[in-house]
């Protein structure tokens, strides 16, 4: 039946027109905009999930920002702990140079010597400064933001802390720590002696006055323990006895061979160091205040009056600037390791949305070159069934 007033042919043909042209429309704006989801309208939940993951990116380039300057910070940091690394044996060097008899004339020489390797020091540790910290100044420590945790329950930051090495020469209150020690009386903060062969010497801490926070350390031979008292070892009725206890176990984990270490109860604090071997054993002592520069030590070194000592100050100077190095050296490896892995992610996050998000450009052309087509037909289609009714004028002719 053909009708002057309904033409269903020519409605199917203008529906499937608009749906091409639609469809046409659709993949013009993503050959447009590059993205096949460009709103929430396109496909809601990938989108969403595209948005939160694009913050996620931006937030990285931040944390990856963070991390260079934190990496710099770092880097001078060590370079200086390094340089007074440097600085300190040559000092040593000079120190055990005045030891030889056959210098005892050139001593005032050599202390100036050691005085300028000081001062160095001193004028390294002031300039270590980057972006107004200064990690060895003996105050600033960092915390470098290392990234973002997604979880169920939202994001947390994480954080790599990078704590301050202390290689200034703050105020030093020397204390008589030592003393009556055998083949080798001395008294003060430091103790210096050799137990020959066969042979022993006792160690005496004689301080019962202690704060929390000084240390002491022991070196014996090539290797040194340290103790550093807690507000229990200061409570205790002898602090000095708390403190040898303590080294007593740390020397005798050492593994010295030959070496063996006993404590007199009646003589609190009194480690009687006993060297059963055929080779002698250096011993020194240093004591550290707490609240004393790192390198406090060293103010107190003078090859002109107090020779004996020189050498043990030096030495502990300089583990704590190599374990200075060290400590930088790690936090500044694991600051660098972090800003790789923060950048890989990044670039993860981002090439995962783009598979989301991002039009297949080979695809939508050959899409759009079809609808193109199709959009021809649906209009020849369209202009034929207009033409239909038409013909009924010829059974009124």
């Amino acid at each position: 039946m053909t009708s002057i007033l309904t033409n269903t042919g020519a409605m199917t043909a203008l529906q499937t027109l608009k749906t091409i042209n639609k469809d046409l429309g659709s993949v013009q704006e993503q050959i447009a905009s590059g993205k096949k989801v460009g709103n929430a309208k396109d496909n809601a939940a990938v989108w969403a999930v595209s948005k939160v993951m694009e913050a996620d990116v931006a937030g990285f380039k931040k944390i990856s920002e963070g991390l260079a300057v934190g990496g710099s910070t770092v880097a001078v940091a060590r370079n200086a702990a390094e340089t007074t690394t440097k600085l300190l044996t040559q000092m040593k060097e000079r120190i055990v140079q005045a030891n030889d008899p056959a210098q005892a004339n050139n001593l005032t020489k050599i202390q100036a010597d050691i005085a300028g390797f000081r001062d160095q020091i001193g004028s390294v540790v002031a300039a270590a400064q980057f972006n107004g910290v200064n990690l060895v100044g003996g105050t600033g420590s960092i915390e470098v933001l290392a990234s973002l945790d997604r979880t169920a329950g939202g994001v947390t930051a994480s954080k790599i802390n990078v704590s301050n090495q202390d290689l200034s020469f703050a105020a030093y209150a020397p204390k008589a720590a030592f003393t009556g020690t055998t083949g080798a009386s001395t008294a003060g903060d430091t103790a210096a002696f050799t137990i020959a062969g066969a042979a022993s010497a006792n160690l005496v801490m004689t301080n019962a006055t202690y704060a929390a926070g000084d240390s002491i350390s022991v070196r014996i031979g090539d290797k040194t323990v340290s103790h550093t008292f807690s507000a229990s070892d200061v409570a205790a009725t002898s602090p000095q006895a708390a403190g040898a206890t303590a080294l007593r176990t740390k020397i005798e984990a050492l593994g010295i061979p030959g070496l063996t270490v006993g404590y007199d109860s009646a003589a609190p604090g009194t480690l009687a160091i006993n060297n059963t071997g055929a080779t002698d054993l250096s011993v020194s002592a240093q004591f550290k205040n707490v609240g004393s520069g790192g390198l406090s030590e060293l103010t107190g070194i003078d090859v002109t009056s107090n020779l004996g000592t020189a050498l043990a100050s030096v030495e502990s100077a300089l583990q704590t600037s190599i374990n200075a190095a060290a400590a930088f050296g790690t936090a500044q490896n694991r600051i660098e390791t972090q800003s790789d892995f923060v950048g890989k992610l990044s670039d993860s996050l981002t090439a995962g949305v783009g598979s989301m998000v991002d039009a297949d450009m080979e695809e939508a052309s050959a899409r759009l070159q079809a609808l193109q087509t199709q959009q021809q037909l649906g209009i020849q289609a369209l202009s034929i069934a207009n033409q239909g009714p038409g013909a009924v004028m010829a059974l009124f002719r």
